[in-house]
């Protein structure tokens, strides 16, 4: 016990003496950059005041009581059992207390519910493990990944300050503009938490969860994902960029540029160099995390690419291409089709098919892709088809 208490007196001395320390112990309720989330923090801060101001009170009448009236001093207790007038004072003064502290907590309810007359509206979908934000109404649509390099995860390179809190595409909304969102998910419970603007709602798989923000300041806001959702919880991040109105717009514009380009690469003549570098892109952001980054998997659960018969056999090509669309059901290996482009699809095909020592020489396409989304049938483009493979690869 004497060694314990010691060890509890020097931890409490460590901490006083130390003045990073104190910065570190927060416990407080982060005040936020939005009107709603200051106020939340105001209604945290009031409720607090009135507990402490009852908690000194009541326990100072308690304290009081049993110095003044202990038995050592011949104290008598007094009896009022049954009295009306107690039952009616314990009764009623706690009954006005609440009615006090839920007309403020009421009101602020009321406004963190009402996304009435907003100027943007954002449907936020989340993935296992990433989120899809979809601009209604501006043709904007992307996937917001992890971009923590590996390195830091595996502590082969010293963390930085924003470990697991980066991603490669963050969210961006304008200042001073009222901001829906419409939260849901495509594969398990999820739930889209940024304490600065105060938002935190669970996205569920068949439903719709809304609410809303309005950043006054522009700036740069972090959350994560705050449910359960997997092995990889930790790795889901969210970043919020707030911009002023023209800088968004400006963005905007940009996003649908990109879009547009991004669907005009489907007509293009890929060789086998481009769709290689770029399928080990995508594999990198979105499957190195389930088979590694070196193919082997982590069996029974995610099975190596390295050499397996999918990756490796031309009859199973199709087969190939199939389970990166339509993913497998029962397993973690999910639905590409609506994550990836067609583009995508094809270069990590490709990539799979030709790393590691797989070497097949084979290559697919993004119009090969797009033609089995739309028939549910694999046909090799017959300019392929007249070729040796050799020749295919500098398509």
């Amino acid at each position: 016990m004497r060694q314990q208490a010691r060890s509890l007196f020097l931890l409490l001395a460590g901490s006083t003496a130390s003045g990073s320390s104190l910065a570190e112990w927060e416990v407080n309720m982060t005040e936020g950059v939005t009107a709603v989330s200051r106020n939340i923090y105001g209604l945290h801060m009031t409720i607090l005041m009135i507990c402490v101001v009852i908690g000194v009170i009541v326990f100072g009448v308690m304290f009081y009581s049993i110095f003044k009236h202990r038995k050592s001093k011949g104290a008598v207790p007094q009896q009022f059992h049954e009295s009306t007038l107690v039952e009616i004072a314990w009764t009623s003064i706690p009954f006005l207390i609440l009615v006090l502290m839920a007309i403020p907590a009421t009101k602020t309810l009321v406004d963190i519910y009402n996304t009435d007359e907003a100027d943007i509206d954002i449907k936020i979908t989340g993935y296992q493990w990433k989120w899809q934000y979809e601009y209604v109404g501006e043709d904007v649509s992307f996937f917001s990944n992890l971009s923590t390099p590996r390195e830091e995860v595996t502590n082969v390179r010293t963390k930085n300050p924003n470990y697991l809190l980066e991603v490669d595409e963050p969210l961006v909304i304008p200042v001073g503009k009222k901001v829906r969102f419409l939260v849901t998910a495509a594969d398990v419970i999820h739930s889209w938490w940024v304490p600065a603007l105060a938002v935190k709602r669970d996205a569920i798989p068949g439903f719709i969860n809304e609410a809303w923000t309005n950043i006054d300041v522009p700036g740069t806001y972090r959350g994560q994902c705050a449910e359960l959702c997997g092995k990889d919880h930790g790795y889901m991040p969210i970043v919020v960029e707030a911009k002023s109105e023209a800088d968004y717009e400006a963005w905007l514009v940009a996003k649908k540029e990109e879009a547009e380009k991004e669907r005009e690469l489907n007509d293009k003549t890929w060789s086998m160099e481009e769709l290689m570098a770029r399928g080990e892109q995508t594999y990198n952001k979105v499957c190195a995390v389930c088979h590694q980054v070196n193919g082997t998997g982590m069996p029974p659960l995610f099975p190596a690419l390295k050499g397996s018969a999918m990756a490796t056999e031309a009859s199973q090509i199709a087969a190939h291409v199939d389970i990166v669309v339509n993913g497998k059901k029962g397993t973690a290996m999910q639905a590409f089709a609506n994550q990836l482009s067609e583009v995508d699809i094809a270069a990590v095909v490709t990539y799979e098919r030709n790393a590691w020592g797989n070497n097949t020489g084979e290559m697919v396409t993004p119009k090969e892709v797009m033609e089995y989304k739309e028939t549910g049938k694999y046909v090799e483009q017959a300019a392929k088809q007249a070729m040796p493979a050799k020749q295919q690869a500098s398509l």
